[in-house]
C-alpha cells in the first residue's frame, strides 16, 4: 500500500503534484493507496492497471469530484464525508462516501456504484443515463438528497433510503425529477410535489428483489448493518418512473410558421433591409442548415518538427513513410532538402526540430537526430537530362553545397568555387574532430561530387574574379560565410587570437601552442569547442567569460565544466594584458593566452557597390536575390545555425533555378500546427529506457498536422457522416457527407493531430 500525506512542514502538496504522483504510482505497479488528502480534488480517477488489477483507494479529507470519470476497476472508499460531485461522470468505479456528499452526487454517472452514507446535495443524480450494452449506474443514498435531484434523468438507479428523514416535507427536496425521461428511483420516506412527466407505484415482485438483494452490500460499505431489520420492510418504499410519450399531456400551441406570419412583425423586424423568408432551422441540422461544417485540413500546416527546423526537413513525413514500411522512400526524402543527414543533423546540429517535437511534452521527443545518421549513406542517381544553364556557386561549406547539391539534381551543371584547399567550410575547418567523423563527412561530400558538381578548390574570390564568374555563369549563388573575427577595439586586442582562425589551425593538425591558462571570451557555442580544443592541447586551467548568460547548449557547457573549465557571467572586458583579462570591475581573469569567440562577419569586399546590406551583412530580397541572377545563401545573411544555412542554401538554389527558368519563386510560408489542435492524451508514455529504434520511433510520432489514418474520426462520428476514400495515386483522403454530418465537431474533438476543423458554415453568412 502506498501512503500518501498531503500536507509536509506546513505546505500542502497541490492537486496536479498529488494526480501525477498516483499516475506515476500506478504505472509502476501500484494498486493501493491510503490518502490523507487536504481538499484536493479529482482523486481516484480515471485510472486502470495495465495487468487488469483492481486499484482501491482509502481517502480522508478530499476535495470534490472524488471518484470523477473513474473506470472498472477501481475501488474508492472515503472515510467521511466529500463535497461536490461525488462519482461525476462514473464511468464503472465504486464509489462509497461513509458520510454526507456534496452537491450534484452522481451527476452524469454512466456506469458503477456510487454508495453515500449520509445525506445528498442538491441536483444529485441529475442526467444519469444508461448505456444498454453495460450494466446501469446505481446511487444509493442512506439519507436524503437535495432540491432538483434527478433532473434530466436518463437511465440507471437511484435508491434514497429516507433514514431519520421522517420530518422532512421531502426526501428528494424540492422540484425533483424535472425533465426525468428513463431510469427508477426507489425512495422511502415522504416526497413533495413531482412533475406531471413521472409516476409514483409500488413496488412489484422484482423491485423488491433488486432492493433486498443490493441493500446488505450498501449497509456494509457505508458501515451501517444495523439499520437492515428497519429499512428492509418493503411496503414502506415506493417508486418513481417517468412516464411514456405517449402518456404525457401536450398542449396544442400554433405552429411557429402560422404566429411568425399573423402574429410577429409584418415581413419580420428586419423588413426594412432585407426579407425574412420565414426558414426555421431545427435544432440538429444537416447541409446548409448547419452552423458548422468539418475540414479536413490534411498537411495544411506543418508539423512542430518541420516548423522549428530552419532547413524545413519534414521529419513527420519521414516517419510516416517509415510507417507505411517505405524505408528506402524515407531515407531518401531527407536528401531532397540537406546533403548533410549524417553530418550536420545527426552529429553537430543542436536539433530544434527536437526542441519543438510535441512528443517531448509527453515523454521524451522523437529522435530526429539518429534518424539522420540513416540517410548518410543512401546514394541518389543522377539526373539523366542534363541542360544547357552552367550556375556557379561561391562559397563551399553547408551553405553553397547544399545549393549546388539542389541545382545539381534539377539538372544543372554546377561549379563551386571554395577559397580553403578543402570543400566543407566549417564542417571540415571549424568543427572539432571529436564532434563530426571526419569520414562521415567525406563519404557526403563525394556523394554531392557523385551528383555532378564540380569542385574548384584554393580558388578565392576577389572583385575581378566575381566580375569574371558572373559573365561565366548563368546565376550565382554568394554563400562565402562568416569567417572575419569580430575584435572589439579593447587595448590589448592584439594580443587575442581569433576563435576561428584558433579552430582551423587545430583542424588542420597544425597542434598550435597553448599554454595552462587560456581565457576564453564569448560563452556561445564556438567558445565551448575553443574551450574544449585548448584541453586536447595541454591546457590545465580555462575560464570563459561573457557579458550575459552563456547562450551555448546546455551539453556543451557541462561537458566544458566536467573537463576542468569555469564559466562567469556577466563580465565587460576593459583590457587584455599579457596577464589575462581586465574586467570593467577591476577584476584580473587569468590566462596566459585569450581565445576571442564574439562572432564572425562575411568578407563581402569582393562584391560591387551598391549591394544592399544590414551592417555587416547582406540584406537579400523574399527570393533571396541581392542583384540580377545573383543569391545569397547561409552566413552572408546572418549568422545562424549549420541548419540555417542548409535551408537557405536551398531556397537561394530554388529561386536561382525559377530564375533561370524566367519565373520568380514567392518565399515559403508555412504556419505550425496549433498546440490546442493536438492531443497526446491517446499516446501511451513511453520510459527512456524502452525508446525504439531510431528507424522504428513512428510507433512514437504523433504525425502532428498530418493524417496517420487511425481512423478515430471513422468510428466517431455519430452520423456516420465520415467516408475514407482511396486515390488513384495510392494515398486517400477522408469527406463528411453535408447529408448527413450535423456540424457536432466530435471529429475535430477526437482527432489526435489535428486534421480535422470546424468552420462556419459559408451558406449561413
Amino acid at each position: 500500500m502506498l501512503r500518501v500525506s498531503t500536507v509536509h512542514n506546513h505546505e500542502r502538496m497541490s492537486t496536479q503534484d498529488l494526480l501525477l504522483s498516483v499516475e506515476a504510482a500506478v504505472e509502476r505497479g501500484e494498486t493501493e493507496f491510503y490518502i490523507e488528502a487536504s481538499g484536493q480534488h479529482d482523486i481516484g480517477g480515471p485510472l486502470w492497471n495495465r495487468d487488469g488489477k483492481k486499484l482501491t483507494f482509502t481517502v480522508s479529507n478530499p476535495g470534490q469530484r472524488v471518484g470523477s470519470m473513474c473506470l472498472p476497476g477501481t475501488e474508492v472508499l472515503v472515510q467521511g464525508p466529500a463535497p461536490a460531485d461525488v462519482g461525476w461522470l462514473n464511468a464503472g468505479g465504486r464509489i462509497v462516501v461513509r458520510g454526507d456528499a456534496g452537491d450534484t452526487a452522481a451527476h452524469c454517472a454512466a456506469a458503477g456504484k456510487i454508495l453515500i452514507g449520509g445525506r445528498a446535495g442538491t441536483r444529485s443524480g441529475s442526467l444519469m443515463k444508461h448505456d444498454p450494452l453495460y450494466e446501469p449506474p446505481e446511487l444509493w443514498v442512506l439519507k436524503s438528497v437535495g432540491s432538483f435531484s434527478f433532473e434530466f434523468m436518463g437511465g440507471g438507479r437511484a435508491v434514497v433510503c429516507g433514514w431519520e428523514c421522517e420530518t422532512l416535507p421531502s426526501v428528494l427536496g424540492e422540484r425533483s425529477c424535472v425533465g426525468m425521461v428513463g431510469g427508477v428511483i426507489y425512495f422511502r420516506g415522504p416526497v413533495g410535489s413531482l412533475p406531471p412527466e413521472v409516476r409514483v407505484s409500488p413496488l412489484d415482485e422484482a423491485d423488491r428483489e433488486y432492493l433486498n438483494a443490493g441493500l446488505d452490500d450498501f449497509l456494509i460499505a457505508i458501515d451501517r448493518p444495523e439499520l437492515r431489520k428497519d429499512l428492509a420492510v418493503w411496503q414502506h418504499w415506493q417508486k418513481i418512473t417517468p412516464l411514456p410519450f405517449q402518456e404525457r399531456e401536450t398542449n396544442e400551441t400554433p405552429g411557429l410558421a402560422r404566429y411568425r406570419a399573423e402574429e410577429w412583425v409584418k415581413g419580420g423586424i428586419f423588413s426594412d433591409v432585407c426579407a425574412d423568408d420565414f426558414a426555421v432551422n431545427g435544432l440538429v441540422a444537416r447541409g446548409d442548415g448547419r452552423l458548422r461544417v468539418p475540414v479536413w485540413e490534411n498537411a495544411r500546416f506543418a508539423a512542430p518538427c518541420e516548423f522549428h527546423c530552419p532547413a524545413a526537413i519534414p521529419s513527420q513525413r519521414r516517419f510516416n513513410l517509415l510507417r507505411d514500411g517505405r524505408i528506402e522512400e524515407a531515407y531518401r526524402l531527407v536528401l531532397d532538402y540537406t546533403p548533410f543527414p549524417g553530418s550536420v543533423c545527426g552529429s553537430v546540429c543542436p536539433n530544434p526540430c527536437m526542441q519543438g517535437c510535441t512528443r517531448g511534452s509527453l515523454d521524451s521527443p522523437v529522435q530526429i537526430n539518429k534518424l539522420g545518421a540513416c540517410s548518410a549513406d543512401v546514394q541518389l542517381p543522377r539526373p539523366q537530362k542534363r541542360g544547357n544553364r552552367h550556375p556557379g556557386v561561391i562559397g563551399g561549406g553547408v551553405g553553397g553545397l547544399t545549393a549546388a547539391w539542389q541545382l545539381a539534381r534539377l539538372g544543372h551543371e554546377v561549379t563551386v568555387y571554395e577559397a580553403d584547399a578543402r570543400m566543407g567550410g566549417k564542417l571540415e575547418q571549424v568543427i572539432p574532430r571529436q564532434r563530426l567523423d571526419h569520414d562521415l563527412l567525406l563519404r557526403e561530400l563525394r556523394r554531392i561530387e557523385d551528383m555532378g558538381v564540380h569542385f574548384v578548390t584554393n580558388y578565392r574570390v576577389d572583385a575581378a574574379r566575381f566580375t569574371e564568374l558572373r559573365q561565366k555563369h548563368d546565376a550565382l549563388i554568394l554563400a562565402t560565410g562568416g569567417h572575419l573575427p569580430r575584435i572589439f577595439p579593447w587595448p590589448g586586442h592584439e594580443r587575442s587570437i581569433g576563435c576561428l582562425d584558433f579552430l582551423k589551425a587545430v583542424n588542420r593538425g597544425e597542434r598550435p601552442p597553448v599554454p595552462q591558462s587560456v581565457v576564453v571570451i564569448g560563452c556561445g557555442n564556438a567558445g565551448m569547442d575553443a574551450a574544449a580544443a585548448a584541453f586536447a592541447l595541454g591546457a590545465r586551467q580555462v575560464t570563459c567569460i561573457d557579458v550575459q548568460k552563456p547562450a551555448a547548449f546546455a551539453h556543451e557547457i557541462a561537458h566544458i565544466e566536467s573537463l576542468g573549465g569555469k564559466l562567469i557571467w556577466p563580465v565587460q572586458t576593459r583590457e587584455i594584458t599579457d596577464k589575462g583579462v581586465i574586467a570593467q570591475d577591476g577584476r584580473l581573469i587569468p590566462g596566459q593566452m585569450v581565445i576571442v569567440a564574439v562572432g564572425e562577419s562575411p568578407d563581402l569586399s569582393y562584391l560591387p557597390e551598391g549591394v544592399e546590406k544590414f551592417r555587416d551583412w547582406l540584406a537579400p530580397g523574399a527570393d533571396l536575390s541581392v542583384m540580377d541572377g545573383v543569391f545569397a545563401a547561409g552566413d552572408v545573411i546572418r549568422p545562424g545555425l549549420l541548419a540555417h544555412a542548409i535551408g537557405t542554401g536551398r531556397q537561394a538554389a530554388l529561386a536561382a533555378d525559377a530564375w533561370l527558368r524566367g519565373e520568380r519563386r514567392p518565399p515559403a510560408q508555412r504556419q505550425p500546427v496549433p498546440a490546442a489542435r493536438l492531443h497526446t492524451a491517446y499516446f501511451t508514455t513511453c520510459h527512456r529506457a524502452d525508446l525504439p529504434a531510431p528507424r522504428e520511433d513512428f510507433t512514437r510520432c504523433l504525425s502532428c498536422g498530418a493524417c496517420r489514418d487511425c481512423k478515430m474520426c471513422l468510428a466517431s462520428c455519430p452520423e456516420k457522416a465520415i467516408d475514407r476514400r482511396e486515390l488513384a495515386s495510392g494515398a486517400f483522403e477522408y469527406v463528411s457527407d453535408p447529408g448527413r454530418c450535423i456540424g457536432c465537431g466530435i471529429c475535430a474533438g477526437v482527432c489526435p493531430c489535428g486534421i480535422w476543423s470546424m468552420r462556419a458554415n459559408a451558406e449561413l453568412c
